[in-house]
């Protein structure tokens, strides 16, 4: 009992955060740190935003003598049952972040995070869902009847992801510079991210270190870049922007993720996203007996695993075993 009262009563006042300290004040602390860090600002954004919607309204006024495994496992447990298993994952994240910044000031002894049930979230079921040649041609040109589709510059987006593969950020933040039109390549050089408090911007680096690549364009995607590069039918804005908004400003990925979805639904596919036009490039990479590294190079993937567990629509193939195995006819 009297070790256990000489725990509960140190407090040193010499430093910022001790036992004593509330988690909100560690937060802070935490966060200002963070903040220099050089990740992404979509990660700042998803560890902010879970920092104010669970954390420290739940945890704020807990003193870092008081974080127990169990407490922290019942928070965990609530947060999961609330709001689901990703949300949960990427709290349980930024608060183990927050603990052993509190360990490094000797706040507290351990984290009591790491001693938490550990948190998955389970992969979606089925292979990828990737679109036949026939399909996508069937796609776009579908699309070149949608006037609201027309109106939004959306066939000329979609022509441009099913060519490459590129993200919806990394298509909408592309420049004429990045964009040989002679030579038929496109360099990835960044994408459009929304930063809280100042809009959208563009990131000057893809979602990944491997997302820094050069694609050759395929002959038709180029003529029609050309095509539209010659005319003069709308602002390019100051970013010389490939795909500008009507004013020649940043088009914020979302909400033309909302606008293409309107485009399939009038299409007759409303199940399919932006992302469907990876898949696809990457499934079509495979079927033509192209590497996995090869299809990983094309997407901005560091892992070819990544490509091949998420990107490759096998549901159906062709191995080969069929025609070894035909040695084992006895008729």
């Amino acid at each position: 009992m009297k070790e256990a009262l000489r725990d509960r009563m140190w407090v040193d006042s010499s430093h910022d955060l001790n036992p004593d300290t509330k988690l909100s004040a560690v937060a802070t602390a935490w966060w200002a740190q963070f903040c220099e860090s050089d990740c992404s600002p979509g990660t700042k954004r998803v560890y902010r935003e879970r920092l104010d919607a669970q954390i420290i309204p739940s945890m704020g006024n807990v003193r870092c003598r008081e974080l127990t495994i169990g407490g922290v496992e019942r928070f965990l447990q609530a947060v999961k049952r609330n709001h689901g298993a990703a949300i949960t994952k990427t709290t349980r994240t930024v608060l183990s972040n927050i603990c052993a910044y509190a360990a490094r000031h000797d706040a507290i002894d351990h984290n009591p995070v790491r001693e938490t049930s550990p948190l998955s979230v389970k992969p979606k079921k089925g292979a990828a869902k990737a679109l036949t040649v026939r399909e996508v041609n069937q796609l776009r040109a579908l699309m070149s009847y949608d006037d609201r589709a027309i109106s939004r510059d959306l066939p000329a987006l979609v022509d441009v992801m099913a060519a490459t593969g590129l993200r919806i950020g990394e298509t909408l933040a592309l420049v004429w510079e990045a964009i040989d039109l002679n030579a038929g390549t496109v360099e990835v050089r960044g994408t459009i991210i929304r930063i809280k408090g100042q809009g959208l911007a563009i990131k000057p680096e893809p979602k990944t270190e491997a997302g820094y690549r050069t694609l050759m364009l395929p002959t038709w995607c180029r003529d029609q870049l050309k095509a539209r590069r010659a005319r003069n039918d709308r602002d390019w804005g100051s970013l010389n922007l490939v795909f500008p908004s009507a004013v020649g400003t940043l088009r914020d990925p979302s909400n033309v993720d909302h606008h293409l979805k309107d485009a399939f639904t009038w299409a007759g596919v409303p199940d399919i996203t932006s992302h469907i036009f990876r898949k696809t490039v990457a499934t079509l990479m495979d079927k033509a007996g192209l590497s996995a590294r090869a299809g990983a190079d094309q997407l901005g993937h560091a892992q070819v695993s990544m490509t091949q567990n998420t990107y490759f629509g096998r549901k159906v193939s062709d191995t080969g075993a069929a025609v070894v195995l035909e040695a084992l006819d006895i008729a």
